[in-house]
């Protein structure tokens, strides 16, 4: 299927100081973006808490981002603060944003997943054989256990290692400094993380985002984005084999394969 994502919009940066500028604020290596390779990187606060994170792919003499369309301003923004003299420039590029999955297609390969599909910018021939809609494409990310920007995770709150940033190659640990680089290393090499962003199988009606989520009457996480019947929750490790409930639906936590790290009980 191939479906047309209206949540998404492009951002094109240019100029010659494109990559080491880029390289310094993300959390992935940049260099590894090219024609038909995507990066899935995020930008954090100095504080090394989540503000987005983004698709980067290289066209001709521009990085291209995919990037959640209600953060795109602010994203412009916060990028542009930090460009000073490097020779740079951060513009919209008016391109939609298509994903295919479930068959053979094109486009960029989905750097986080095989199963995830692919990522296509702009492209006509998308546009002409969409056979699928957003919110198809919604459940097939939520069944694999995949965050979609502030769906997902909370600006200034959350950490990359609860949503699966490792095992879904968004972290580069290898590629030298970035902006929040130090709270990403200790929690990873302190074995910090307390709570991870996992799908769940939601029995009775769809809980709002941010409605907790309940074990024994007493709070074990919050639930996030969904669509009936399907979700994801952030929860407390300890909760992962327990009966959960959240507003009226019973939920049933569904750790996806690849979340290969141990998870330690908290």
């Amino acid at each position: 299927m191939i479906a047309h994502l209206p949540r998404r919009s492009v951002l094109s940066v240019t100029g010659a100081d494109r990559i080491a500028f880029l390289q310094g604020l993300v959390s992935n290596d940049v260099a590894d973006a090219a024609p038909g390779r995507a990066v899935w990187a995020a930008l954090l606060t100095p504080q090394g808490k989540w503000l987005a994170d983004f698709f980067i792919t290289a066209e001709g003499e521009a990085l291209l981002l995919d990037v959640e369309a209600e953060q795109a301003t602010m994203i412009a923004t916060r990028l542009g603060r930090y460009r000073l003299r490097s020779a740079v420039a951060i513009a919209p590029d008016p391109r939609p944003v298509f994903a295919g999955w479930d068959e053979a297609a094109y486009g960029t390969p989905d750097p986080r997943l095989v199963a995830a599909g692919f990522r296509i910018i702009g492209d006509a021939t998308a546009t002409a054989t969409v056979t699928g809609t957003a919110d198809a494409y919604d459940r097939h990310r939520l069944s694999l256990g995949l965050p979609d920007g502030s769906r997902d995770m909370e600006s200034e709150k959350s950490t990359l290692l609860e949503a699966g940033f490792e095992e879904l190659h968004g972290v580069s640990w290898t590629k030298g400094c970035y902006m929040g680089q130090e709270l990403t290393a200790r929690t990873k090499y302190r074995g910090l993380v307390k709570r991870r962003l996992v799908p769940v199988i939601v029995d009775g009606p769809l809980p709002p985002m941010g409605t907790p989520v309940m074990r024994d009457g007493v709070e074990a996480g919050t639930m996030r984005s969904g669509q009936p019947g399907l979700g994801l929750a952030l929860l407390r490790l300890n909760a992962f084999n327990s009966t959960l409930t959240s507003g009226g639906a019973t939920l049933t936590p569904q750790v996806p394969t690849w979340m290969e790290r141990p998870l330690q009980l908290a």
